[in-house]
């Protein structure tokens, strides 16, 4: 007898077939390389895609991708061995955390936290080290309260360490030089792209509440990095409507925030505003970004 489930689950949102190409993509790359050996233009994509799964995880633990519980889980886990390190963990580092302060005083990975207000390389490419940082601290705590409060959400999360870790076990027995180039640096390149994107976003930015109609907590990219990387340049709108799916993005910063975004933080595109900040901006100042901090802020 037919209980009118489906047989097969179901996206929430018909979008996310670019989501699914990015996920099976990226390993297809990864098994073709292994057994035929390195190819640069195929390396450069997985480097790429690593990107995308680090923003699939992000947008799968704002809107559950399918319609029902064991497809949610079972991608979870894809995004976890993909990634190399569990999803659970954007929870309270980025909903608990982040969400709930937009990069003011109480937001542990605040961009300002370390080393003051500041964007630069150098801040650039220190803060997924300074964020780890302060970020497995909080992982390890609320870890030990679902461990004492929710036994059974603990044991989804150490089984996600068990799949990620045996992974790199088998891998590194199989061998040790292909698992670390086609498998471990890809990883490590997208973690740090996963926790670099903070910086990103929002050094030099406002850590203050609303100003009336302002809202300048967050920068803006727009230009290809959006079609390409599932509308993760759109900050604002992501912020202000977090249970949206990623596809609604470009819709909501154009019709209700980019004229709310201080003009120094709506950027054309992200690969133009690192070139003249991090690279221009190095050796003169009438490239680099201004703060707009409005008063000092606690860090």
């Amino acid at each position: 007898m037919n209980s009118g489930r489906p047989l097969l689950p179901t996206l929430r949102n018909r979008r996310d077939w670019q989501s699914l190409l990015y996920l099976a993509a990226l390993p297809a790359l990864a098994a073709w390389q292994w057994r035929h050996g390195f190819s640069l233009p195929l390396y450069a994509l997985m480097l790429f895609l690593t990107l995308g799964i680090g923003v699939i995880h992000h947008n799968h633990t704002h809107l559950r991708m399918w319609h029902g519980r064991r497809a949610n889980r079972a991608t979870d886990f894809w995004i976890t061995l993909l990634q190399g390190h569990p999803t659970f963990v954007f929870y309270p580092a980025h909903v608990a955390n982040h969400h709930r302060h937009r990069h003011g005083p109480q937001d542990i990975a605040r961009t300002y936290r370390f080393g003051g207000d500041t964007n630069h390389l150098w801040g650039y490419l220190a803060h997924p080290v300074q964020a780890a940082r302060v970020l497995y601290p909080a992982f390890v705590r609320w870890l030990g309260r679902l461990y004492r409060h929710r036994p059974g959400a603990w044991r989804y999360c150490m089984a996600q360490y068990a799949a990620w870790l045996g992974l790199w076990a088998g891998l590194l027995a199989l061998n040790p030089a292909k698992a670390l180039v086609f498998v471990i640096v890809p990883q490590l390149h997208g973690l740090h792209w996963l926790l670099a994107t903070n910086y990103l976003q929002h050094a030099h930015a406002d850590s203050g509440p609303a100003r009336g109609r302002t809202l300048g907590y967050a920068r803006n990219f727009e230009g290809l990095v959006n079609p390409l990387l599932f509308n993760i340049g759109l900050h604002t709108a992501h912020h202000e409507h977090s249970r949206a799916h990623w596809s609604e993005l470009t819709r909501l910063h154009h019709r209700r925030y980019r004229h709310r975004v201080p003009a120094a933080l709506n950027e054309r595109g992200l690969v133009p505003y690192m070139f003249r900040v991090f690279i221009l901006g190095t050796f003169s100042a009438r490239f680099r970004s201004r703060p707009l901090m409005t008063q000092a802020t606690p860090r």
